[in-house]
């Protein structure tokens, strides 16, 4: 499920052919109004497929005028490539240790292996990796079959953009690869899973998830992904989401106290429901114009 909440995607011939007129809209921008401050803040979806017109003109218009702009954490070459690297030291196994191994029956151990072999990811290679690894990997397959990648998503393609606005990160990528690799071992293999299954069972999920989020259905991207992980993996939900929203709260509440210009750009699944990002900063009494839960 890690798949469907922080990479909602498609194919953008396949969401056209089948777009209703409503479709045409674009994702949702919330503004926050601080006393001197005004924080403008724009879901993402990671990865995406060329050519995707998304880009709402509220978010064009606050990306001209921006002092600030923050990502979840640094999106520049160089930290990318220490995020890889960093990756790959916490997500291998020890050499007496495999992936199918660590899997609690047969039936997931065949359905591993199935998956990697429609993905065209080497089951060899795959074993040697920890299952948080393990899964963002057959995402990433999954993209590249559908046509989709990282430099297509929202934050590559607002990398260059605001070429005014300093730079800023929620967190670091030590701490967003951390939030993954120090997950208990048995939730990692239940998200895992779960990916497995939707892959599997449900495979115009990402059409689905990718169209809600261009139309603003936030009930839907709650009820198709964000649902999901909550209850297949609770602790896993609280680490990526619940206590990562609070402290990106924390940080806002602060900037909004000082002058300027922000903008904001997380994954979508940061800024929907009671405890979405937008509502928590209601809760703390700031003023937010934008969708509610």
């Amino acid at each position: 499920m890690i798949r469907s909440l922080k990479s909602v995607i498609a194919s953008a011939l396949a969401l056209f052919l089948i777009a209703s007129p409503a479709a045409w809209a674009k994702p949702p921008v919330w503004v926050a109004h601080g006393a001197q401050a005004t924080v403008t803040i724009f879901g993402s979806v990671h990865i995406l497929p060329d050519k995707l017109d998304w880009e709402p003109q509220a978010l064009k218009d606050a990306l001209q005028s921006a002092d600030e702009l923050w990502f979840e954490t640094p999106i520049d070459a160089a930290d990318l490539l220490d995020a890889a690297r960093l990756a790959l030291a916490k997500g291998l196994l020890p050499p007496n240790e495999s992936l199918l191994a660590l899997l609690p029956t047969d039936a997931d151990r065949a359905k591993v292996a199935d998956t990697a072999a429609r993905l065209n990811v080497p089951l060899d290679q795959l074993n040697r990796l920890r299952p948080w690894l393990a899964e963002l990997t057959l995402a990433q397959a999954a993209y590249a079959r559908d046509g989709a990648s990282a430099d297509q998503g929202v934050e590559r393609q607002l990398a260059d953009g605001a070429a005014q606005a300093q730079r800023h990160a929620f967190e670091t990528a030590e701490q967003q690869i951390s939030m993954f690799a120090d997950t208990a071992a048995a939730d990692q293999v239940a998200s895992l899973m779960d990916s497995i299954r939707e892959l599997q069972e449900d495979p115009d999920a990402y059409r689905r998830l990718t169209r809600e989020w261009l139309t603003g259905d936030l009930k839907g991207i709650d009820r198709d992904a964000i649902a999901s992980l909550k209850a297949t993996s609770p602790a896993l939900f609280k680490v990526l989401l619940t206590n990562r929203n609070a402290a990106w709260r924390a940080t806002l509440l602060e900037r909004l106290r000082r002058p300027g210009k922000v903008v904001v750009v997380v994954g979508v699944g940061h800024l929907i429901g009671p405890d979405g990002l937008p509502q928590l900063l209601r809760d703390s009494g700031i003023r937010v114009d934008g969708p509610r839960p």
